[in-house]
């Protein structure tokens, strides 16, 4: 799982429309709009004002995620952060049970680094 934050959101900021966005290499694709998650992220990601919380990562996610938070009176507020994943996911297994039991097991890890 990993969380990556909105430092962008204002909690005194009434009524804020919140939009994600996900960027990778020069594509830019919008995650979060108009109040719902886009697919495919609907089915493995939580959305909160401050948050989004992915439940599984692959390294397909890698990339930049930008939180832009726009108020009533036209305040615009933006935050960026880069998560990088590192790692395999575990090979499926053949259908047969030939391979000994001693196959390494990697688990994705998810790093956080706010964009200065």
């Amino acid at each position: 799982a990993a969380d990556i934050p909105c430092s962008a959101y204002r909690s005194s900021w009434s009524n804020p429309r919140i939009e994600w966005k996900f960027q990778k290499g020069s594509s830019l694709i919008l995650f979060y709009y108009g109040g719902e998650l886009t697919e495919p992220y609907k089915n493995r990601v939580q959305f909160s004002p401050t948050t989004i919380r992915f439940s599984t990562v692959t390294r397909e996610d890698t990339g930049k995620y930008i939180c832009e938070v726009v108020g009533d009176s036209s305040q615009i507020a933006k935050s960026e952060v880069n998560l990088i994943v590192q790692g395999t996911a575990a090979p499926s297994p053949p259908p047969r049970a030939a391979l000994p039991s001693h196959h390494p097991l990697l688990v994705p890890l998810a790093e956080l680094s706010p964009v200065p």
